[in-house]
């Protein structure tokens, strides 16, 4: 089952970075193999966050699933909780998490794991697991600077 964990430090708020991660509707203008994402429900859980039930479609050459998540937003820390739902998968968690850096800088701690029902589709994505979390950090990094702009350099 692939696993990816990352940290990097990017030029933008924690705020900023994790407004757009929140923006799961928007992922098809930005995000590889995201076909449609929209919101299905909104619920405040116990303690009070917003639980949103969002379902997604990915497609890949001859492979397109739908899939439906529970994506759970802290504002107040800056972290996204992600945990499946329904759809083609084993299990699948997600976590995203925002940590200030520096002046106006963000630490983003990312992490990935999950494992499809079907060997065919699970092979298939392992083969091309690294590449493909790759192309995902780098559209989120391409999507903020489409919306928030580059650091100007000695800013």
């Amino acid at each position: 089952m692939p696993t990816h964990a990352e940290r990097r430090v990017l030029d933008y708020t924690p705020a900023q970075l994790y407004a757009l991660v929140a923006a799961i509707d928007r992922y098809p203008e930005f995000l590889p193999w995201c076909i449609a994402a929209r919101i299905t429900g909104r619920s405040r859980d116990d303690a009070g966050r917003e639980v949103l039930l969002a379902d997604m479609v990915i497609g890949f050459k001859m492979f397109r699933e739908r899939f439906t998540s529970r994506v759970t937003l802290e504002p107040d820390t800056h972290t996204i909780h992600v945990a499946y739902v329904t759809g083609p998968m084993k299990h699948m968690v997600n976590r995203w998490h925002f940590l200030p850096h520096g002046e106006g800088q963000c630490e983003v701690d990312f992490f990935v794991d999950f494992e499809f029902r079907s060997r065919l589709l699970q092979k298939t994505i392992e083969l091309l697991f690294t590449e493909a979390v790759k192309r995902m950090v780098s559209a989120f990094e391409t999507r903020a600077r489409r919306l928030y702009g580059p650091k100007i350099p000695g800013a």
